[in-house]
């Protein structure tokens, strides 16, 4: 049976991916601070190994990267890594010692579209620490991977969304009153004309990509991959299908985005300024002629879903 690692695996993705992991066979360990449980149960997690380390501290003592590579792990895969610096140590660790390292990226490495939908080998240029960061460790894996023959593969996130937390909004930030005002079927104001898009994944189709580059170790090994819904929407086209989801007629008014701002918090319109300044759109051709991967949900039937749970939890309320 090959053991698996995974580090932040009670998280979104992992709260899918580690049932599938078990279900196809593999030794499963979670290692993570043990802050979260995961957010689907599932009867596969009597199965899986839980393992707490604090790693931010084990990183600043330089044995982070050891105390993974003494698990004798035949897969890694890296769900919170944010540094180069911290990819580094695992690497250093694990090399020669594994089979395939998967490490978690983000579609935000690109930075700004120069055409639509962006494929994974279009320049990048990165703007913002996450997506700055982020690119750099893309870059030394798959350098590691071309030079050195360290087995590593890149798989890019969306905007993650499942059941049990709030999606990013039509508004583009994460403040669950939008979808409330979409509920009550009252006008919702968005930035500019709407126009920016914004491009979900469901949480297990990310899963769903782990696993079809963990079978696909020839095709994905040295590569990177987008992993999102097969379209992105516009934040008007996103609104106006929530609306009518909820039975209403879309009614929405619009402003430029330094007169739309000032309805809004601070840290909600700076994270509006974020996703529209990015207007991610990017193609899943490579993962799908390369993996097989197809995507179950499109963004607004993951959104959907997600929407329906925080009204069965009581976070939203129908009129």
């Amino acid at each position: 049976m090959r053991k698996v690692i995974i580090i932040g695996g009670s998280g979104h993705v992992g709260s899918y991916l580690v049932p599938r992991l078990v279900t196809a066979g593999f030794d499963v360990t979670c290692v993570s601070r043990g802050n979260r449980r995961p957010y689907v149960s599932h009867a596969a997690w009597d199965c899986v190994t839980e393992i707490h380390l604090d790693r931010e501290a084990l990183e600043a003592e330089g044995t982070f990267g050891d105390r993974i590579a003494a698990l004798d792990p035949d897969i890694v895969i890296d769900k919170i890594c944010f540094t180069r610096e911290s990819a580094e140590q695992l690497v250093e660790a694990l090399r020669g010692r594994v089979d395939h390292f998967l490490h978690t990226g983000t579609i935000w490495s690109h930075g700004y579209s120069l055409s639509v939908p962006t494929v994974e080998s279009d320049p990048r240029e990165p703007f913002g620490d996450y997506g700055t960061w982020k690119s750099g460790i893309e870059d030394y894996l798959i350098s590691q991977a071309c030079r050195t023959g360290f087995p590593a593969t890149v798989v890019r996130p969306g905007h993650i969304v499942g059941p049990g937390w709030a999606p990013l909004n039509p508004a583009g930030n994460f403040n669950t009153q939008v979808f409330q005002t979409i509920l009550n079927g009252e006008p919702l104001d968005l930035p500019n004309f709407g126009l920016e898009t914004v491009h979900h994944v469901h949480a297990d189709d990310v899963a769903q990509m782990f696993m079809r580059a963990i079978a696909a170790p020839s095709a994905s090994i040295g590569e990177a991959f987008n992993a999102v819904s097969p379209a992105a929407v516009t934040l008007r086209g996103y609104a106006e299908e929530i609306y009518r989801h909820c039975g209403h007629r879309p009614a929405l008014t619009f402003h430029p985005y330094n007169e739309w701002k000032a309805g809004w918090s601070e840290s909600d319109a700076r994270a509006t300024w974020e996703h529209i300044a990015h207007s991610p759109c990017h193609s899943i051709e490579k993962a799908r002629r390369h993996l097989g991967y197809t995507p179950r949900y499109g963004s607004i039937e993951a959104v959907v879903e997600s929407l329906d749970q925080l009204i069965a939890d009581g976070v939203l309320s129908r009129p």
